[in-house]
C-alpha cells in the first residue's frame, strides 16, 4: 500500500511538472498573439505549435507509462469546503481559485463534460447512426475533393513562393566584369596607351580632308617669336606649324609668307 501510495506521488510530480511546462508554453504563446501580433511571423507560429505538440505528446507518454497508475481508478473527495479566502489555494492556482467552496467545487472537480456539451454529443452520436452508408460515401467523397483542392492551391502557393525567391536570388551580373570595369575607371588598369586617331598631334594624309589642309599650311611658315621658346607651337586647322631658326637662338622678328589668297586651305 505504502509502495502504491508513493508511485502515486512520483506519478504526480511528474505530471504537475509536465503540465506546469505545458502552461507556460501556452502563456507565451498567447502572450505573442495579444502583443507582438504585428511582429509575428507564420514561422514563429509553427515553432510555438509544434513545441506545445511536443508537449503534449510527452504528457501523454508519461499518463501511459507502465509505473503510471490509472488516474481513472482514483477518486477525488472534498474534505473541507469553506466560503473563507484560502491562501494556500490561492497559491497553488496562481491567485485563479481564491476560495473552495460550494460553487466552485462542481466547476474543479468535474471529470464528465457540462451537461450542454453532452447533449451535443448525443445527438451528433444520433445524427450519425441515422446517416446511410451512401450519403456518408458522398461527404467523405466531398471532404476528400475539398481538401485535395486545399492541397493543390498550397503546393502551387509554395511552388511560386520558390519560384519568385530564386529569380530574387539569382544573379544578374558578372563580379569579374564589375571588378575589372572598376578597376579601370578608378586606376585606369587595363587601358591601353595609344592615343585614337584625331584626338590630338598630326593629322594622317590618308584622313579625308587632310590633304587639302596640308596642302593649304604649306605655304605658311612662322618663326618662332623671342621668349617663347617654352610656349606651345601655334596650331592651324590641327597641323602643327614649322619653327624656323635652329634651338637656342632668339630671332629678331616674325617672318611670314604668304604665296597667294587662292591657296586657302578651306577653298573648294
Amino acid at each position: 500500500m505504502q509502495r502504491e501510495e508513493k508511485q502515486l506521488e512520483l506519478s504526480l510530480e511528474a505530471l504537475i511538472s509536465q503540465v506546469a511546462d505545458l502552461k507556460n508554453s501556452l502563456v507565451s504563446f498567447i502572450y505573442k498573439l495579444e502583443n507582438e501580433y504585428d511582429r509575428l511571423t507564420w514561422p514563429s507560429v509553427l515553432d510555438s505549435f509544434a513545441l506545445l505538440s511536443g508537449q503534449l505528446n510527452t504528457l501523454n507518454k508519461v499518463l501511459k507509462h507502465e509505473k503510471t497508475p490509472l488516474m481513472r481508478n482514483q477518486v477525488i473527495i472534498p474534505l473541507v469546503l469553506s466560503p473563507d479566502r484560502d491562501e494556500e489555494i490561492m497559491r497553488q492556482t496562481e491567485g485563479r481559485v481564491p476560495v473552495f467552496s460550494h460553487e466552485v467545487v462542481p466547476d474543479h472537480l468535474r471529470t464528465k463534460p457540462d451537461p450542454e456539451v453532452e447533449e451535443q454529443e448525443k445527438q451528433l452520436i444520433t445524427d450519425a447512426t441515422r446517416m446511410s452508408s451512401d450519403v456518408a460515401q458522398k461527404q467523405i467523397q466531398s471532404l476528400n475533393k475539398m481538401c485535395s483542392n486545399l492541397l493543390e492551391k498550397i503546393s502551387k502557393e509554395e511552388r511560386e513562393s520558390e519560384s519568385g525567391g530564386l529569380r530574387q536570388n539569382k544573379q544578374t551580373f558578372n563580379p569579374a566584369d564589375t571588378n575589372a570595369l572598376v578597376a579601370a575607371v578608378a586606376f585606369g588598369k587595363g587601358l591601353s596607351n595609344r592615343r585614337p586617331p584625331g584626338s590630338g598631334g598630326p593629322v594622317q594624309a590618308s584622313q579625308p580632308g587632310a590633304g587639302a589642309i596640308i596642302a593649304g599650311a604649306s605655304g605658311i611658315q612662322q618663326v618662332q617669336m623671342s621668349g617663347a621658346s617654352s610656349q606651345q607651337q601655334p596650331m592651324l586647322g590641327g597641323v602643327q606649324m614649322s619653327q624656323a631658326g635652329q634651338p637656342g637662338k632668339i630671332p629678331s622678328g616674325i617672318k611670314t609668307n604668304i604665296k597667294s589668297a587662292s591657296m586657302h586651305p578651306y577653298q573648294r
